[in-house]
């Protein structure tokens, strides 16, 4: 059943992404998923994976913003909450803050330091595209710092050549598209 979701969700991905050229600026090719997500059964397929990835997480993390969208989607169908990693300035103090750099610059991620108990807590971290690594790396790096196990990353495109997995930690990273 995980290959005939895999699958599933792949076919979908393949089908709805819609690809722009020197955007965001020069050189960088967007993989633009908004297609997918519209689609009812794309965007429960790419769900149906990704809750296949890390079935004892207790915690799903989605990556701004359309990790977001994912996120809620899986923590839904796993029965477990699911917090939102935002770009730096978007929560009110306390934060737990890390810096990356990407493949046209840097930012921040940030998660609340306090409200939500993560020490021990089992986290599926979810993001839309892996490319250079720096988003998903800083994401497992803020739920680590909160005490917290990252059990399982998961990406809805991953562009390879960028060598992003690198970058990740020592839990398992599944992508349903590799470029």
């Amino acid at each position: 059943m995980v290959g005939e979701r895999a699958a599933r969700a792949e076919e979908a991905v393949q089908r709805l992404t819609r690809w722009h050229d020197d955007f965001p600026t020069p050189g960088v090719r967007f993989a633009d998923l908004t297609p997918v997500f519209a689609d009812p059964a794309g965007f429960r397929a790419v769900l149906d994976c990704f809750a296949t990835c890390a079935p004892d997480a207790d915690l799903v993390a989605g990556v701004d913003a359309r990790g977001f969208l994912l996120g809620a989607g899986v923590a839904a169908i796993l029965g477990t909450g699911v917090v939102a990693v935002r770009k730096a300035g978007k929560l009110p103090p306390p934060v737990i803050s890390r810096e990356y750099t990407l493949e046209y610059g840097s930012a921040a991620l940030e998660i609340p330091a306090d409200g939500i108990d993560l020490k021990g807590r089992k986290v599926l971290l979810l993001d839309d595209v892996l490319a250079t690594g720096g988003t998903l790396a800083a994401a497992a790096e803020l739920f680590i710092a909160a005490g917290a196990e990252v059990t399982a990353a998961a990406v809805v495109l991953e562009l390879g050549f960028l060598n992003g997995r690198e970058r990740q930690g020592d839990y398992p990273v599944t992508s349903i598209v590799k470029l």
